[in-house]
Formats: C-alpha cells, sequence, structure tokens
C-alpha cells in the first residue's frame, strides 16, 4: 500500500516506494572497496582506474541498495577560476590546496530512476566530507570543487546543491606533468563547506580553524603585527642585549615571529623554528626578516632554530612580558564592538605551572590577568610561592590601562589596600571574594543577607 506519494519516490523498475529521508549517505568500508571500484568502472563514461592524491569514496544507500556512488579526490592543481574567485596568492595556492578536495566521479547506478536522488545524495554528502576528510587526514576541508562537461551534462544535481559557477576551463587534459588539448570544455563548479572559506583560504596567515583551533591561542589575523601600535612597534622599546657584532637578524624581528609562533600553537624552539620556516615570502617580509640577495632577486630568511634560542634566553623576560601584555590588551580593545563588551572585566588569578619544579627547585607560581570570556593573558608576575600573590597584585597591574574595568579575584585578594588601590589609582572598580580571611566583612555581609544589617 503507498503511503503519502508527495514524500515518496520510485526505486528503480520495482513496483515500490521508498523515501528519500531513508537515504543513507556515507564511506565505503574496507571489504567494499572492490566492489565501488568494479561498479565506477563499468558503469561511469570516464571509467575508473584510481583517485589521486588523498581521497574519499562514498555510498548512498536507499531501502538497503545501492544507488549511487561518489569519490572525491585532491584539488586541480591548476584551476584559474577558482584561483581568482578564492583570491589567493600563489605561495598561498601550494601550501592551503589541501583543504580543497575535487567531486572526481559521481554515479547514479544503472536502472535507478528516483526523482531528485543525485541533488539529495550529493546534498548529504557535503554535510559530512569535511568531518570524514578531518577524520583521516587531520584537517578538515572549506571548499569542494567538480568539473561538469558540457554538451554531456547541464550540472543540474549541483546547482540543485548550490554550487557556484566560475567559468569554463580551455579544453586541456593533463597526463603526468605534460598538458594535451582534448578540446571537452567544462563548467568549473565550487562549494564552500565553510561560510568564510574563501576569507580562510586566502587569509594572510592560517587560521586556528584549519590548523586545529584548541592549540592556538588566537587567530593571527585579527590581531594587528605591523603599523601603528603593532606587534613590532611595541617590542621595538626593548633593548637588544647582544653584542653588535655578528647580528644577522634583527631584535624585532625574532621575537615578532617567535611570539606569533607561540600564538598560533608552537610549544618549543623547535616548533617556533619550524612555524617561522613554513612562513611566506610576503609574511617574512610582514616580520622584517633578514634580506638576502640570490640572484636577480630579493629573498627574505627566517631566523634559525639555534638564532631564536639564543635570542629569547638574552633578553629581559619580564620587559617581554609587559611588551607582550600590553599589545595583547590593545588587540582586545581593538575588538570590542558593543557596550557589554565594554564592561567586560579583568580577571586575576594564581596558578602553579605544572612539570616547570624539579628536585631541587620549587615549581612556577605565576599570577596572572586575563580577559574575561577572551581567556587572553595580559600580564603576569612570577612569585615564590602562593601566600606571595597578594604582594604581586599591585605589580600585576600596575602597567594595565584597565579604567572603568571591572577586576575580579578571590579572596586572597580581598584586601583593603588592594580595593583603595583600584579605585583611586587605576579609575576601576572590582569584584572581590569573601570568606573566613575577612571574617568582619563576611558577617556583615551575611547580615544584609538576613536582613539585619544597619550601616
Amino acid at each position: 500500500m503507498m503511503k503519502n506519494k508527495t514524500n515518496t519516490k520510485l526505486l528503480g523498475s520495482r513496483n515500490e516506494y521508498v523515501s528519500l529521508n531513508d537515504l543513507i549517505v556515507r564511506p565505503i568500508k574496507s571489504n567494499e572497496e572492490e566492489r565501488w571500484n568494479q561498479l565506477m568502472s563499468k558503469h561511469h563514461y570516464l571509467g575508473f582506474n584510481s583517485l589521486v592524491g588523498n581521497s574519499l569514496k562514498y555510498v548512498a544507500i536507499l531501502d538497503g541498495r545501492w544507488v549511487a556512488l561518489l569519490g572525491w579526490s585532491a584539488a586541480a592543481l591548476n584551476n584559474q577560476c577558482r584561483d581568482q574567485w578564492i583570491g589567493w596568492t600563489r605561495e598561498q595556492q601550494y601550501q592551503r590546496l589541501k583543504y580543497i578536495a575535487n567531486n572526481t566521479r559521481f554515479l547514479i547506478l544503472p536502472d535507478i530512476h528516483i526523482k531528485n536522488l543525485a541533488s539529495k545524495t550529493l546534498a548529504l554528502n557535503l554535510k559530512r566530507l569535511s568531518n570524514d576528510w578531518e577524520d583521516i587526514y587531520n584537517h578538515p576541508l572549506v571548499l569542494a570543487e567538480t568539473f561538469v562537461e558540457d554538451g554531456r551534462f547541464e550540472g543540474t544535481c549541483y546547482k540543485a546543491a548550490n554550487w557556484i559557477a566560475l567559468g569554463k576551463t580551455k579544453g586541456y587534459g593533463k597526463n603526468g606533468k605534460d598538458y594535451y588539448y582534448h578540446g571537452n570544455i567544462k563548467t568549473i563548479l565550487v562549494y564552500p563547506l565553510s561560510k568564510d572559506a574563501r576569507k580562510l583560504l586566502s587569509a594572510e596567515f592560517l587560521s586556528p580553524k584549519l590548523t586545529g583551533g584548541r592549540k592556538a591561542l588566537m587567530d593571527l589575523n585579527n590581531v594587528s603585527i605591523a603599523g601603528e601600535n603593532g606587534l613590532l612597534e611595541h617590542l621595538s622599546q626593548i633593548s637588544d642585549p647582544r653584542k653588535k657584532r655578528g647580528i644577522r637578524h634583527d631584535l624585532v624581528s625574532i621575537l615578532a615571529i617567535a611570539i606569533c609562533a607561540c600564538i598560533a600553537g608552537a610549544r618549543s624552539y623547535i616548533a617556533i623554528a619550524e612555524w617561522a620556516a613554513d612562513l611566506s615570502q610576503e609574511q617574512l617580509k610582514l616580520f622584517n626578516c633578514r634580506r638576502k640577495r640570490m640572484g636577480k632577486k630579493t629573498v627574505y630568511i627566517p631566523p634559525s632554530e639555534p638564532t631564536i634560542r639564543r635570542t629569547l634566553k638574552s633578553v629581559d623576560p619580564d620587559e617581554v612580558d609587559t611588551i607582550i601584555g600590553n599589545w595583547l590588551y590593545e588587540q582586545y580593545r581593538k575588538k570590542k564592538k558593543t557596550a557589554q563588551d565594554e564592561k567586560e572585566g579583568i580577571a586575576v588569578d594564581g596558578k602553579t605551572l605544572r612539570g616547570s619544579g624539579t628536585k631541587d627547585k620549587k615549581a612556577v607560581h605565576l599570577v596572572s590577568a586575563l580577559v574575561h570570556n577572551e581567556k587572553v593573558v595580559i600580564s603576569q608576575y612570577e612569585v615564590e610561592d602562593k601566600s606571595n600573590e597578594i604582594t604581586a597584585f599591585k605589580p600585576l597591574i600596575d602597567n594595565l590601562d584597565i579604567e572603568g574595568k571591572v577586576v575580579t579575584a578571590d579572596a586572597m585578594h580581598a584586601q583593603r589596600e588592594n580595593a583603595k588601590y583600584l579605585k583611586e589609582e587605576k579609575q576601576a572598580d572590582y569584584i572581590f571574594q569573601i570568606k573566613g580571611n575577612q571574617k568582619t566583612i563576611l558577617e556583615d555581609i551575611k547580615a544584609i543577607e538576613d536582613g539585619d544589617f544597619s550601616p
């Protein structure tokens, strides 16, 4: 008995009706690959040998039956329409092409005649494609592309799935490293898997969304590095402790690269050097790196790991920390957009660094000031033990412009001197936690709650 005709479609030549709501699109299993390869080779007009580069194979299943196959592979190296649409440089293209996948095969199996099956299959595949890709290749996808041969197909299912037509190919194919003219003109289509795909692919720095955002402290594309009040300007205040003889790399350049590398997720000298080595010529120019003449052109050279290590060990860590804190706070203030942002507070908290202690040395204990919600540390101060957090309060705040802000702190910092300092010297407000260390105030608060308090 047929139910709800509007939501059911005929499957093949069988006198049955099934709903596209039951359609499943998933990656094939290892024991299904031979079957997938054989069906694609036999029924696709291009045949099938293999997929190029990183790849994924999918199957669409309806009512327990294979109805469609899809194959995804590495993106095309040369795609002028796509590259112009993205707006990235040639260096960015080589570095970020892996975030694009090419739908090189799409096959509706023979005897399957189901209206809207192709567009539904494609839509379901696109929803999960990036996550599946990341599970296997450890990075997401932000853009899908495909080529539809004119005269043979109209690309209806892609248009129905909101793909964007960018232009036409010139009728060339590639065989190994050589290009040849075959005359088959194709329409180039792309589909953003992320709403800001173009921005992510053409941004000056690789976004944490593409590198594993949990490791990065913030997106370097959202902070000021060069120009007025940028990182380079702030770092120019630091005196260079190195002997002038033999200096090849500017101090500001080394420090800026090290800071940005740490923000991007680097956690060692080697990781910082590797991050620097991956920078493009434009990025190295931004950091004002050392220039070297090579033939007829000038290239920018990143600092090596030994240079980074020696330089970071030679500078005054407190001076650098203060500079970085001020710069980070400037970035936070620029980011404010609403009145609610204006009210956001500064939290003061102390933490012992795990793994920093040895048999002969106590673990490092830091008191930090960080911006609420953003969780960005804008100042920190090392103390010998937890009891000295009280004396660290003023030095921690001294260099910060917190006028009109609200400073929050735990009971340890609920001191009259701290409250007076914030109100009178810093023109800031405060919220302190009150516990048994301030018995009189605690009793007054309890009295207010009981309604028995009288000033």
